[in-house]
């Protein structure tokens, strides 16, 4: 009977202890904190990036007006917190941030370790080249054997296998990838075709190539820890609603259009 009891209070414990460490929808952490924790990495116009508003510097764009609207339906302020991409990444299963929206790809290796909602964005590849280069690339052919900076941790990283024998320059930030390209340490840079157009706008030493690429995925989407069915749902119910009234199309319009004033 002592062993019984024995037993039995020891099979209490360790229920105990496992419902302690089970994850729960991280939707309850958010209402719990009463606030949504973001992360970008906030160098990737017009999708996020600092601009000055006001006269205050702001992290800004698409993504981030999606994030405010995430939060406004959940009825809890946002918090924005910018890092590199692969710690964005990272960061989702580990509880540091409660939803990632930067240009993500759901991806089959980043679904093993996190949840994402519906595509709230088709990404196209866009080929950063220099302006007296421009009317060298016309296919993925013609950049045979190039250089090509790519930010390390993005999709661009599978999309650049679509240039013959191309060598890829791997960096955290899509700035330094420009300026590599600027200084002739490599030939292009890929990037979202917006953020592509943004820094064609921006700069007259540089172009964008006429190269088509195929996308590496169906859309970007919005990451969230595993197991929080709740809170993909309020993220999709959210994106839904955008889509129905045109505003996803109105953010990235208005998005492009401050990444293009410089400011």
């Amino acid at each position: 009977m002592k062993a019984l009891k024995i037993v039995t209070v020891c099979t209490l414990l360790m229920s105990l202890l496992i419902g302690c460490g089970a994850k729960s929808d991280r939707y309850d952490t958010v209402m719990e904190n009463k606030k949504l924790v973001l992360g970008v990495s906030a160098d990737y116009p017009p999708f996020e990036f600092h601009a000055t508003v006001n006269g205050k510097d702001e992290i800004v764009g698409f993504d981030i007006e999606l994030a405010k609207e995430i939060a406004k339906d959940l009825g809890v302020p946002l918090e924005i917190k910018d890092m590199k991409f692969d710690s964005v990444v990272a960061s989702v299963p580990t509880g540091k941030i409660d939803i990632a929206i930067s240009g993500m790809d759901p991806t089959p290796d980043r679904q093993k370790a996190m949840d994402f909602s519906k595509p709230y964005y088709v990404a196209e590849a866009g080929v950063i080249v220099r302006a007296e280069d421009k009317d060298k690339y016309k296919s993925p052919e013609d950049m045979k054997g190039l250089k090509i900076g790519v930010q390390k941790g993005s999709t661009f990283e599978d999309v650049i296998g679509q240039i013959p024998e191309a060598k890829a320059e791997l960096l955290n930030k899509v700035n330094d990838l420009v300026l590599a390209l600027e200084t002739k340490r490599i030939d292009a840079v890929l990037v979202e075709k917006p953020v592509a157009k943004s820094y064609e706008a921006n700069r007259k030493e540089l172009a964008v190539a006429d190269v088509v690429l195929k996308p590496a995925s169906d859309g970007y989407a919005v990451g969230m820890r595993k197991d929080s069915p709740k809170l993909v749902e309020a993220v999709n119910k959210t994106i839904d609603r955008l889509k129905s009234e045109g505003k996803l199309d109105e953010f990235i319009t208005q998005a492009t259009q401050l990444a293009e004033s410089g400011e």
